[in-house]
């Protein structure tokens, strides 16, 4: 199935499609040149393929944008009865790039995407050519605020203010216009998928500090952090300087999510880094 899906419009319509998979289905969006170099957008947890949408328009230009929602999240299938894992959501993240014929591509990941990103590349070192993690926690110590919507499962979705209030802590300035579709992206999540999806993050920290997985796969890294941060401690960054040859790139002023507060200061040093890495298809 392709249909536009009011997302980015540049150089043509959003393609958006289902990918019917053997634990439930997986929504994927994609922007740009088929023939481009292909640029992997991962979101984080109680988010969707709609958290990127101020920042495809800046990435088609030279790339392939794929987006694809993660088990329990935006338009893919919430099943109750399926694992989320970080290495089960990585795998099945490459299926997806394998059906849409993608042999190679830089992979970025925000938040707990950066995650998913991490074990992507761990599964399928071939497929990953290069990294970017965007405001993703190193190790579980430099977690700054709550985890959750402080809703238990007969108060799901949380009441409006909960909600906004768990939201905020994703941006700089407390009075932060919160995208409303940002919202409903938490709101359509199941009380089951929330709190799974946060935990299968917290278990995967808890393993191993991404530090320690990203400095043995020996890929070229790239992490961009707000310093106003206020779910992880911008400082905490320096830590991935531990992976040989990796670039972190402090952005003052901005919080938790720099691709929605500031998307082309954001973009620039992705843009960079995707140009040097990034391999363009057969």
């Amino acid at each position: 199935m392709t249909v536009s899906d009011g997302g980015p419009q540049r150089n043509g319509a959003t393609e958006s499609s289902t990918l019917p998979m053997a634990d439930g289905d997986i929504h994927v969006c994609q922007d740009g040149p088929r023939d481009a170099p292909a640029l992997l957008l991962i979101h984080g947890s109680a988010s969707s393929t709609r958290s990127w949408d101020p920042m495809v328009p800046l990435l088609t230009g030279s790339h392939r944008v794929i987006r694809i929602d993660l088990l329990g999240h935006g338009r893919s299938a919430k099943p109750a009865d399926r694992g989320y894992a970080l290495p089960d959501q990585a795998d099945r993240v490459g299926a997806a790039l394998d059906r849409l014929g993608v042999e190679h591509a830089v992979v970025v990941g925000h938040s707990s995407g950066g995650a998913v990103a991490t074990a992507l590349a761990e599964q399928c070192p071939d497929l990953v050519t290069a990294l970017a993690l965007i405001n993703t926690g190193p190790r579980l110590d430099a977690f700054i605020a709550p985890e959750s919507a402080a809703a238990g499962p007969s108060q799901w979705p949380p009441a409006d203010e909960q909600l906004r209030r768990f939201a905020s802590t994703a941006f700089r300035r407390a009075g932060y216009r919160i995208p409303p579709e940002l919202l409903d992206d938490v709101r359509a999540m199941t009380y089951h998928t929330f709190t799974a999806t946060m935990q299968a993050t917290r278990h995967y920290l808890e393993q191993r500090a991404l530090p320690d997985r990203l400095a043995v796969l020996g890929k070229p890294l790239l992490v961009i952090f707000g310093e106003d941060d206020r779910r992880w401690r911008s400082s905490s960054a320096s830590d991935y300087r531990a992976v040989p040859g990796a670039k972190v790139e402090l952005l003052p002023g901005l919080g938790h999510s720099p691709l929605l507060e500031d998307p082309p200061r954001t973009a620039a040093p992705l843009l960079a880094f995707a140009a040097t890495h990034a391999v363009r298809a057969d």
